[in-house]
């Protein structure tokens, strides 16, 4: 007769998956926003919008993509995917300007 209610175990555990979802969003957000500004801006130099060289900024921004995914800030598949899209606007652009 001295079981513990379910309900008494409830807010430890709710308490515990919050905790670790805010630290997992404070470690992770930083990773995610450095990838995305990477992109972006390996994108606008691509595009033309700001100098650099193109093919050094997409390296940077594949590797931020990289790290990203390692750690789950994003999926390894989101990860696959823009540095697939980012290498096909360089090759475009390098195509152009041959």
């Amino acid at each position: 007769m001295n079981a513990i209610p379910a309900a008494r175990g409830r807010p430890c555990a709710v308490g515990q998956r919050l905790a670790g979802r805010a630290f997992r969003s404070a470690e992770q957000q930083p990773q995610r926003t450095a990838a995305k500004s990477l992109v972006a801006k390996a994108v606008e130099i691509i595009t033309g919008q700001a100098q650099g060289d193109a093919a050094a900024a997409v390296n940077k921004a594949s590797s931020a993509l990289d790290r990203a995914a390692k750690h789950g800030a994003i999926h390894k598949n989101a990860a696959a995917r823009r540095k697939s899209r980012l290498a096909q606007q360089l090759k475009a652009k390098q195509a152009a300007a041959a």
